[in-house]
C-alpha cells in the first residue's frame, strides 16, 4: 500500500512535469502554435486538472472534474468549462459543509 506522502509526492510530479509543455505552448512563436494545441488540449490539460483535483479533494472529485471539464476541450466553449469546474468546488464545499454537521449531531 502506497502511503499518502508518498502519493502526494506523485501526483505533485506529475502536475509539475505535465505543466512544462504548456508554458512552451505559452511562449512559442505564434507560427508553431497549431502544432502544440491538441496535445496541450486533449493530453495536458485534462492530466494537469486530474492530478491537481486529486491532490486537493481526492479521486473522487477528480474524476468528476475531469469529466466535467472534458465537455468544453474546444476553445469556443471554454467558459462552460470554467463554470463546470465554479459548480464542482461548490457542490464539495456543500458536501463537506452538509458533512460536519450531521458528524455534530450523532456525537
Amino acid at each position: 500500500m502506497i502511503s499518502n506522502a508518498t502519493k502526494r509526492s506523485i501526483l505533485r510530479s506529475i502536475h509539475l512535469i505535465f505543466s512544462i509543455p504548456i508554458l512552451g505552448y505559452i511562449y512559442s512563436p505564434f507560427e508553431e502554435l497549431p502544432q502544440y494545441a491538441p496535445a496541450v488540449r486533449f493530453v495536458f490539460v485534462p492530466v494537469i486538472v486530474l492530478s491537481g483535483f486529486w491532490m486537493y479533494s481526492g479521486v473522487f472529485f477528480a474524476i468528476i472534474g475531469v469529466g466535467g471539464m472534458a465537455r468544453y476541450i474546444l476553445p469556443v466553449w471554454i467558459w462552460g468549462g470554467v463554470l463546470s469546474q465554479v459548480a464542482l468546488f461548490i457542490a464539495r464545499k456543500t458536501w463537506f459543509v452538509i458533512r460536519a454537521r450531521h458528524s455534530k449531531r450523532s456525537v
